[in-house]
């Protein structure tokens, strides 16, 4: 082969090979683009979120699990439970999972996993505790100084690894879940100028973001929202006075919005920067209005108090930014005074009265037509589970209810408490943690027989 030749040879040679590599290149190239953008393709392709679950990915919190209960009113804020299959129970009562002895007050019980949270009054202290769910013994306590009272009325939340609270004199404490170890403190009262009601603070925070919303009242501090890492003040903002009441964050047309029953209106404000969107008068007397606002489809909101308040349901509408109320119906004999307040299709359910009778009471959501009213139970919280509800009334009275807008059916019933209880029940699975101002205990509801 002449030189010339073996020039030619060697040329070609080097050609094929730098197509070849130049081919491998491209192939790795794609593969890898078509890595890139699969996810991407796969996300744009997924149905958009429900209200429900929007709102779920808003407040920051961990996404609870099945039988978890970490926020005041349960997974929605609404005091639904997942549905589980409850028919009756034996005669002498569900069975009794566990009993103790404990302080006073109205917190309702969290459920992370095997862990209890919530908290009572202990001389002139309030203690926040932690206590496993199988045994009822306690795993760390966090005590401080307060006013001697009825107790603790806020349930510890859990947001991420923290526990949040609030006492009854304003104060804010963000806790290690695990160990109850302080992260940060706030004073409402002392640091903003909040609303100092006589039967002591009692708003349930809103996790929004990497925010906690919390009702203070008074100039300039009506709400604020302070980080969940540190406490630090993100914003405050409006001027009204403040009442026993918790938030609930809302999506009106498209716009996230918090509602929160004050003592004399109802209002919605941004939970970006509190700005108010509207305001709806709702006069309740001593500025006493306790039940959380109730959101349905079709942009119904439901208020309720008692102390002459009355019930109403607003229809909400907005559109580029700017929020219309309109009052579909009031009915003042319809009254809430403490009682949870639940929902199932266009009905809801709870207990009506103050100084009188109490009722349990039916009415539809749209309309405002009551349905039926029973007495037989004095005032009480409801959970609703499937397509019946657990009643706990102040007497100590527990009760499983099938209830519809055509009547109710008390399927069973038995008294459990003895001294006033106020604090709605929780259900995890088919276990009940309940308490009064007295004793707590865990109840079996699915147990065939008694223990």
């Amino acid at each position: 082969m002449t030189d010339q030749g073996c020039k030619d040879q060697c040329q070609s040679g080097a050609k094929a090979t730098g197509l070849a590599v130049s081919q491998l290149l491209l192939t790795i190239l794609s593969v890898a683009l078509l890595t890139l953008t699969q996810p991407i393709e796969s996300r744009c392709q997924q149905p958009k979120p429900s209200g429900r679950s929007r709102q779920k990915s808003q407040t920051g919190a961990t996404s609870a699990q099945p039988g978890d209960w970490l926020q005041w009113g349960g997974p929605g804020r609404d005091f639904v439970a997942p549905a589980t299959e409850l028919s009756s129970w034996p005669a002498g009562g569900p069975r009794k999972l566990w009993s103790r002895k404990f302080g006073d007050g109205y917190s309702a019980i969290a459920v992370e996993g095997t862990r209890l949270y919530t908290a009572y009054q202990r001389d002139s202290q309030e203690v926040v505790t932690a206590i496993d769910a199988r045994t009822g013994k306690t795993l760390w306590e966090y005590a401080y100084e307060t006013v001697i009272g009825d107790g603790p009325s806020t349930m510890p939340q859990i947001i991420g690894d923290r526990l949040v609270t609030a006492s009854t004199i304003g104060q804010i404490h963000s806790l290690d879940k695990k160990t109850g170890k302080v992260v940060w403190s706030r004073d409402l009262y002392k640091e903003f100028g909040a609303s100092r009601l006589d039967y002591g603070y009692s708003c349930h925070a809103l996790p929004y973001k990497g925010s906690l919303i919390f009702l203070a009242g008074e100039r300039g501090s009506a709400a604020l929202a302070l980080r969940q890492s540190d406490g630090a003040v993100l914003w405050k903002n409006m001027d009204f006075s403040n009442s026993y009441s918790s938030p609930l964050l809302i999506e009106v047309d498209g716009q996230p919005q918090v509602v929160a029953l004050m003592n004399y209106q109802v209002i919605g404000f941004s939970p970006d920067n509190g700005q108010l969107l509207w305001q709806h008068p709702h006069k309740t007397e001593s500025w006493i209005a306790i039940s959380t606002p109730v959101w349905a489809p079709g942009n119904l909101l439901f208020i309720s108090s008692a102390y002459n308040g009355g019930s109403r349901v607003l229809e909400l509408h907005q559109s580029g930014g700017k929020t219309t109320v309109k009052e579909l119906w009031y009915n003042q004999k319809l009254q809430s005074h403490f009682s949870t307040v639940v929902r199932h299709g266009d009905y809801l359910y709870f207990t009506s009265g103050y100084n009188g009778p109490a009722f349990l009471t039916c009415v539809n959501i749209r309309s405002g037509q009551v349905a039926w009213q029973e007495r037989g139970f004095a005032k009480g919280q409801l959970v609703r589970t499937g397509e019946n509800l657990i009643l706990l009334d102040e007497d100590g009275t527990l009760a499983l209810i099938e209830a519809t807008p055509a009547g109710l059916r008390v399927l069973a019933k038995a008294s459990i408490l003895q001294s006033a209880s106020r604090t709605p029940p929780t259900l995890s699975g088919s276990n009940l943690y309940l308490r009064d101002r007295k004793s707590l205990m865990a109840l079996d509801l699915a147990a065939k027989e008694s223990k």
